[in-house]
């Protein structure tokens, strides 16, 4: 973080302010986060810079309404996940959710899902998981969390943040009706 700008609460005033400096740092720090967060749904390099650039306008028209009760990556998250969404929505696109796993292995998985479901039926069956499974789900196969920020935020270790997620894919892959036998552990 820029000096001029000691910690987050200075960051977010001067983005609330309209600096420029304070904006460009902004964004410089969370673009990676956000890009990777967007890949596991798109490949188009071209479209996820004009979405990350789109979520980061709301950012800084709604920096003002920021509650600093939770994490400002989160905040972040959410709005560029949301400004995702939305362009699947208003393109008619099918989304592909990453439930099974992060890794190569679950493509099998991910097709069947993304070719039998759009992205409204993968939400109202991740909308079905409850409590702390939701909330591990969420935050790892959608918003881009390790299970190390999961465990902090969450405050549980990240052993359980691990198991919370195995149950979740577990109670998802009954929903969807699909098995997987060379599931692990998320990392």
């Amino acid at each position: 973080m820029d000096i001029t700008y000691k910690d987050e609460s200075a960051l977010i005033a001067g983005c609330i302010n309209n600096e420029r400096k304070a904006q460009e740092i902004l964004y410089k720090e969370f673009f990676g986060k956000m890009f990777s967060m967007c890949m596991r749904y798109t490949n188009d390099q071209d479209l996820i810079c004009a979405i990350i650039n789109d979520a980061f306008l709301s950012v800084f028209k709604n920096i003002s309404k920021y509650e600093s009760r939770g994490v400002l990556e989160g905040w972040i998250r959410r709005i560029t996940f949301n400004t995702l969404a939305d362009h699947f929505r208003k393109e008619n696109k099918q989304i592909k959710f990453l439930l099974i796993d992060e890794y190569h292995e679950s493509h099998l998985w991910e097709s069947k899902i993304s070719e039998t479901y759009d992205y409204d039926d993968i939400l109202s069956k991740i909308n079905t998981l409850t409590g702390t499974f939701k909330d591990v789900f969420v935050k790892y196969a959608i918003e881009g969390y390790n299970h190390k920020e999961i465990g902090e935020e969450l405050q549980i270790s990240e052993g359980t943040s691990k198991w919370y997620l195995y149950e979740a894919r577990k109670k998802l892959q009954a929903l969807f009706n699909i098995s997987n036998t060379s599931y692990k552990y998320g990392r």
